[in-house]
């Protein structure tokens, strides 16, 4: 498998339908590889392979840096399209 047909099997990404602004496109990225990392962190955790507190500490970290993400791309006016 190549490079990039691997990393788009193990990060898959979908095309953003929503209101054509920069900052909500870039949030959406951010989403969706939070969800993608949620994802395997989950598959890790269930084949046995982290264990559970591991995996729980693992998505914390992760959820407060979509919600710095959030806070940083989303609530700053300048930044998300917001008059």
């Amino acid at each position: 498998m190549e490079l990039s047909n691997k990393e788009d099997f193990l990060n898959p990404h979908s095309s953003y339908s929503g209101k054509a602004v920069p900052a909500q496109i870039v949030f959406n990225a951010n989403l969706q590889e939070f969800s993608n990392r949620v994802d395997m962190i989950c598959a890790l955790e269930t084949g046995g392979k982290i264990e559970p507190m591991e995996a729980y500490r693992q998505i914390k970290a992760l959820w407060k840096e979509l919600k710095a993400s959030k806070k940083e791309i989303l609530d700053n006016p300048d930044l998300s399209g917001a008059p």
